[in-house]
């Protein structure tokens, strides 16, 4: 599946990025175990648990209300679980601190769109490159010793950004003037800015035509496959999810009913029953 979405979204238009077969999945980055989550007495999570490999895509889907973002947030420190262990990168905690998840290499995309709308492009995407910062304040007032040398190169890794993602005609622009497809785009650039190791994609696809999906198809291929980043992706497209993940989880209701490859899920009959509402 993935070799072919590969081919599709190269042929639609930019560079081709390397085929699947070049990428070598690896061992778990992080493991999800026995998660638990309640707010009051709505049980958001029952018991979920899951692994995602190094180098791979992983897509968590599953009805409106299964868990899916919330799924996201306890992995990335938003929420706390009440039961269940997260281990990112070999370290095992009950729960995670959001500064601490980004400072260890987990990025965010949010499925609402979290700019700073008055700001351009080029400084928002500045801001995904804050935890970098090793200068004192007054270095930065004064722009001396570290912090001319910091500015200098934060600014060259966000070119690259601005240049991967094909959004140079936008940057300086403010965001707050564009369409949602490229404000799409701009969050994902400012999360790449921070050079996650795992990154966590909340719909990003939501809302977008035909063409704006192709084009985001074809960007987090790339950043998988060129930057060698690890993703866990939410999306309700299923020709998207189908086409672009190497493994499958499956969520309703807060419980896990499937895991496992594109092909598996697909045709499994909980999943049918519960999601896809394909006829027996």
């Amino acid at each position: 599946m993935r070799a072919d979405a590969t081919a599709q979204q190269g042929a639609g238009g930019g560079t081709a990025p390397a085929t699947g077969a070049a990428r070598a999945v690896g061992a778990p980055i992080l493991v999800v175990e026995g998660v638990s989550l309640a707010f009051g007495g709505v049980k958001a999570l029952q018991g979920v648990s899951f692994d995602v490999r190094e180098h791979e895509i992983r897509a968590i889907i599953g009805p409106n209300g299964a868990g899916k973002s919330s799924m996201l947030n306890v992995i990335n420190g938003v929420y706390h679980p009440q039961e269940g262990t997260i281990t990112f990168k070999g370290r095992s905690r009950h729960d995670m601190v959001v500064h601490e998840a980004a400072a260890q290499g987990i990025g965010r995309t949010f499925q609402n769109i979290a700019l700073f709308r008055g700001m351009t492009v080029l400084d928002n995407i500045m801001t995904g490159r804050n935890l970098k910062i090793r200068s004192t304040f007054l270095e930065q007032a004064l722009w001396i010793g570290r912090a001319k040398r910091e500015e200098l190169e934060h600014r060259r890794k966000v070119e690259e950004i601005i240049d991967f993602l094909e959004i140079q005609h936008i940057r300086k622009t403010p965001v707050g003037r564009l369409p949602y497809g490229l404000q799409k785009r701009v969050e994902l650039a400012r999360a790449l800015a921070m050079e996650p190791e795992l990154l966590l994609l909340d719909e990003p696809m939501a809302g977008m035509n035909l063409e704006e999906k192709q084009d985001m198809c074809r960007f987090v291929l790339d950043v998988n496959e060129q930057f060698g980043t690890t993703i866990v992706l939410i999306e309700h497209d299923m020709g998207v999810v189908m086409d672009i993940s190497d493994r499958v989880v499956v969520l309703d209701y807060g419980r896990k009913i499937a895991d496992g490859t594109p092909d598996e899920v697909r045709a499994n009959q909980a999943v049918i029953d519960a999601y896809l509402g394909v006829a027996h």
